[in-house]
C-alpha cells in the first residue's frame, strides 16, 4: 500500500490524499486549495495522477476545502464512486452546487465590470459538472465497515466538526491507515465531541490549531459583548460565515442572547439561502449534534432569509443596527464581500470573524490588521470594528489534537501531521514527538511513502 499527499500537505486547504492499493486508486478526500494565489493556481492544474486512473474517492467531510475539487475532477476524467457519510452526501449537494454558482457568478462578475487580467474570465468549473459528480456519490452510515477498493475495508468514525465530518480508518494486508480527517472539539456548542479512535500502524492527523489553544471565556458573551457594543454606537455587525455549522451555531447563540435579554432586539438577517437549507439537515440528524428538537426548529425563528439578489443588494443600504450573518466564512467569496464593500467603510461598523482565517484570505488580512483589502478589483478601505471569536473554532485545539492521539489503543508505527500551516503542523510535530514520543512528521506536498 502507497500514500502520496496530493494536497493538506504545508496548507490548511486542498486536503487529497492517494492511496494505491493492488493496482487500484483511492483518493481520500477532494478539496479545493484556498488562500494564497499560488494555492488558487493548483485548481487550475491537472492532478499529479490521471483523474480517470482513480478508483473511488472516499470524503471525510463536506466542507469546500475537502470536497470542493470534485466537479473539477469529474472535468479531468473522473468516473469513479465518491462515498461518504450519509449526512455528507446531503450536506454536498448543497455546498458543491453553491461553489460551482460562486464560481460562475464571480466570472460573469469580472466579465461585466472588467477587472478581471483574463479574457474572458472562466468559472474553473459550472453548475453541470457539479450535478454530474453528485450522481456518482452513494452514503455509508458511520461504524459500518465498507470497502472502497477491492482488499481494502474502510469504516467511519465521528469526527465532531460538522454534521456529518468523519476520521476514517483503511486496512489491507495487515497494514492499516487511519486518517482524523477535520477533529471537533469536546466542547463545541453545537456538535458532539469526537469519537476515540481505533488503532492503526499509520496516523494522518489535521493541525489547524496545532500551535495554539482555544480562547478562555464564554463565546456566547463575548459574541454578545460585540453586538452590544457596535448597536450601541449604530452601526451594523457582518458575519463572515461558513454556512454549514458555524451559521447555524450563531443563529443558536443569538437567539440565547436575546431570549435572556443579553442583546438588544436588532434584526437579523441570514443572506446564504444554502444555510437555511442545512437547517433541515440539522434535523434529520439529531444524534450528531447537541441541539434538542426544539433548539433545532427554532434557529431562524424572527430571522430574515434573504433568497434573491435583490433583497441582497438590499442589504447593502440597512440604517439601523442589525446583524448580518453571510457565507463565505473567510471572506473569500460569496454575498459576504459586497456588504464588506458597504460596511467596512464605516467606523460605526463591525465585521465578525468567528474562527481559523487560512493564510492568503480576506479574513486573514483583515483580523490581522489590514487597512484596506481587494474586492472585485478595488482598494475598499477597513475602518469599521475587526472582531475575531476563535472561540467559536469547529476545531480541535492542540490540547484537543494530542488528547484524540492519546487514546488510540496502541502507539502507530508513524504519524503525518496534515491540514495546517506550516508553523502549525510542526508545532503539532514538536508536541507529539514530546508528549507522545510518537514517530512523526510534517507531511509535505507530493511526498509518497510505502506503508
Amino acid at each position: 500500500m502507497k500514500l502520496g499527499f496530493l494536497g493538506g500537505a504545508g496548507t490548511v486547504t486542498g486536503s487529497k490524499y492517494l492511496v494505491e492499493h493492488a493496482g487500484r486508486r483511492l483518493l481520500v478526500d477532494c478539496g479545493l486549495f484556498q488562500g494564497l494565489k499560488p494555492l488558487r493556481r493548483q485548481n487550475w492544474s491537472s492532478l499529479p495522477v490521471d483523474a480517470a486512473s482513480i478508483d473511488t474517492v472516499v470524503l471525510t467531510h463536506a466542507h469546500i476545502d475537502h470536497s470542493g475539487f470534485l466537479p473539477r475532477l469529474y472535468d479531468l476524467g473522473f468516473r469513479g464512486r465518491v462515498i461518504a457519510t450519509e449526512a455528507t452526501v446531503a450536506l454536498c449537494r448543497l455546498l458543491l452546487l453553491d461553489s460551482a454558482y460562486l464560481q460562475e457568478e464571480e466570472a460573469r462578475y469580472a466579465n461585466l465590470h472588467g477587472f478581471s487580467k483574463h479574457a474572458p474570465a472562466l468559472p474553473l468549473y459550472t453548475q453541470d459538472s457539479a450535478r454530474k459528480v453528485q450522481s456518482l456519490m452513494a452514503g455509508q452510515a458511520m461504524d459500518s465497515a465498507f470497502a472502497p477498493l477491492p482488499g481494502l475495508t474502510a469504516r467511519f468514525s465521528y469526527a465532531g466538526h460538522i454534521l456529518g465530518a468523519a476520521s476514517l480508518h483503511l486496512s489491507g494486508e495487515g497494514r492499516s491507515i487511519l486518517f482524523s480527517g477535520d477533529l471537533g472539539r469536546s466542547d463545541d456548542l453545537v456538535m458532539k465531541p469526537p469519537a476515540p479512535p481505533p488503532a492503526a500502524d499509520v496516523v494522518l492527523i489535521e493541525s489547524t490549531y496545532g500551535n495554539r489553544s482555544h480562547p478562555p471565556g464564554d463565546p456566547v458573551q463575548q459574541l454578545g459583548e460585540v453586538i452590544s457594543r457596535t448597536a450601541a454606537r449604530g452601526g451594523i455587525v457582518v458575519v463572515p460565515a461558513f454556512a454549514v455549522g458555524r451559521a447555524q451555531a450563531l443563529l443558536y447563540m443569538v437567539q440565547q442572547l436575546k431570549r435572556g435579554g443579553r442583546i438588544p432586539d436588532l434584526p437579523v438577517y441570514l443572506n446564504s439561502p444554502m444555510a437555511a437549507n442545512v437547517t433541515s439537515i440539522f434535523q434529520r440528524h439529531a444524534d450528531e449534534h447537541r441541539l434538542s428538537p426544539e433548539d433545532t426548529r427554532g434557529l431562524c425563528d424572527g430571522v430574515r432569509i434573504v433568497t434573491t439578489e435583490q433583497e441582497s443588494r438590499t442589504l447593502n443600504t440597512l440604517h439601523m443596527p442589525s446583524i448580518i450573518i453571510s457565507a463565505s466564512g473567510m471572506a473569500t467569496g460569496g454575498r459576504v464581500v459586497h456588504h464588506l464593500k458597504a460596511y467596512a467603510p464605516d467606523a460605526r461598523n463591525t465585521v465578525l470573524f468567528t474562527g481559523h482565517q487560512a493564510v492568503g484570505t480576506r479574513g486573514a488580512a483583515m483580523v490581522g490588521g489590514a487597512t484596506q483589502v481587494r474586492i472585485h478589483g478595488q482598494w475598499i478601505p477597513v475602518r469599521a470594528e475587526v472582531a475575531n471569536l476563535e472561540g467559536l473554532s469547529a476545531h480541535a485545539d492542540r490540547e484537543g489534537l494530542l488528547a484524540w492521539l492519546a487514546a488510540l489503543p496502541r502507539a502507530p508505527r508513524h504519524v503525518y501531521v496534515t491540514h495546517g500551516e506550516p508553523e502549525a503542523a510542526d508545532a503539532l510535530r514538536l508536541s507529539i514527538q514530546a508528549d507522545l514520543r510518537f514517530p512523526c512528521e510534517a507531511a509535505q506536498y507530493l511526498q509518497s511513502v510505502e506503508i
